[in-house]
């Protein structure tokens, strides 16, 4: 979402006191909720530097602050578990659903950065970060659900009547958490927002097997996407999940050409601007930061010598895991850099009825239920989104062509999970 992430057109209104720093935003948002979108997202990392110049502002802010100028898209914020507590998220998340009538999600993250603000301390493991994130759904999921059905009615006056005896305290106890509950908001629109969750390492693809919704992931080639596919799913299904969940939620580096020519024009422009030098910072942060690549030949290829082993890396397992299978496949360290500058994201050049293509292959192949789409602000580039490759999904009846319903969860089709019941933690 422009403006979420650092974006320097935010940083010349910040300069403006005239101008809000929403300004830009605020229009995408109304373009994005014209074009039928189904929702906005904004990534967040927690430290300076980590998104573009300087950083982005904070989704939850961002987010609620454009529930405002639209009416029927989603808004997606990304929060992390490691630095927050659940009775806050839950508060923060519910109060985003109502302000917003029911659109709210919650990009559930477990941070690879950022541990240098809320110290002290180094970063946790992937193992605890994930421990406390699970714990940290169970007890948001139980505040949640704390107002069961029939707390909160009208009465014969039109006026509110509640129920006491229907808002129950949660008692929850555990590892990182000890919670009473129950919450102190009223229910909320959509009972719980929609879960969305980042991470494809082993901890995070069992925890996003488990509770998401909607999984986001870095799935840069269709047989990663296939691989990646079953295994969720097929953990989801042996926690008794509906079939198709969670969801798929890809995001899709896209360069638009009117022609393949000009598609592939752009992107050997791209190539030949790269800073292969500073490329080696970027392909080292992509095998976990703890490698030195500054000596490599740029047509070499890697020694196994330096590829981790991903259980000795504490930060973003699953990139480091795509990174590594790239090197040990032959791919050159020239043709490391190049590949970083997609981050281990999903790139298709060409047409927009060659990038619907692409899209269908995935979708046919059932890998793929969510797209990111970007650029709007740029009119050539909301020309090719819109009119272009949105136009050709609908004909293709990939994509709706319209709001199903006012809610977000409508809008994806997920039906309400059960309520919420203690269960065990996971051990990890």
């Amino acid at each position: 979402m422009t403006g979420a992430g650092g974006t320097s057109e935010t940083y010349d209104l910040a300069i403006d006191p005239t101008r809000s720093t929403l300004d830009t935003a605020v229009r995408v948002a109304k373009l994005a909720e014209a074009a039928r979108i189904d929702a906005l997202f904004t990534a967040d990392l927690l430290s300076f530097g980590a998104q573009g110049p300087i950083g982005s502002q904070e989704p939850l802010v961002f987010v609620s602050a454009l529930s405002q100028v639209t009416s029927r898209i989603g808004l997606i914020a990304t929060v992390s578990t490691t630095f927050h507590h659940p009775y806050n998220l839950a508060r923060l998340f519910g109060t985003l659903d109502h302000v917003s009538n029911g659109r709210a999600a919650w990009n559930l993250v477990t941070s690879s950065i950022g541990e240098e603000n809320f110290g002290p301390g180094d970063l946790p493991s992937p193992e605890d970060r994930y421990a406390r994130a699970e714990e940290s759904l169970e007890v948001v999921n139980a505040l949640w659900d704390s107002w069961e059905t029939g707390a909160l009615t009208a009465g014969a006056d039109g006026k509110a009547v509640l129920d006491r005896d229907r808002v129950r305290p949660i008692d929850h106890s555990g590892r990182f958490f000890t919670v009473a509950g129950p919450l102190n908001i009223p229910p909320l629109p959509q009972r719980r927002p929609v879960q969305f969750q980042a991470g494809q390492s082993a901890a995070g693809t069992a925890l996003g097997a488990r509770y998401a919704e909607v999984v986001f992931t870095s799935l840069p080639t269709l047989d990663i996407a296939v691989d990646f596919t079953r295994k969720i799913r097929g953990q989801a299904a042996r926690w008794g999940r509906p079939d198709g969940l969670p969801l798929i939620f890809s995001s899709l580096h896209a360069t638009y050409g009117a022609t393949e020519e000009e598609a592939r024009r752009l992107v050997r422009e791209r190539r030949e601007a790269i800073d292969f030098e500073r490329g080696r910072a970027q392909v080292a942060d992509m095998l976990g930061g703890g490698v030195d690549l500054s000596e490599i030949p740029l047509d070499e290829k890697l020694p196994e010598s330096l590829l981790p082993d991903v259980t000795s890396v504490n930060r973003r397992r699953g990139r480091v895991e795509i990174f590594a299978g790239y090197a040990r496949r032959g791919d050159t360290l020239r043709e490391l850099i190049v590949a970083a500058q997609d981050t281990g994201h999903w790139a298709v050049a060409g047409t927009p009825g060659q990038l619907a293509d692409a899209v269908e292959e995935r979708f046919r192949a059932g890998v793929l239920d969510v797209i990111t789409l970007s650029g709007l602000a740029d009119p050539i580039q909301h020309d090719f989104v819109v009119n272009g490759l949105l136009h050709e999904l609908r004909k293709r009846k990939i994509v709706a062509a319209d709001y199903a319903g006012t809610t977000l969860r409508e809008n994806l089709g997920l039906e309400l999970p059960a309520r919420h019941r203690p269960v065990a933690v996971t051990e990890v």
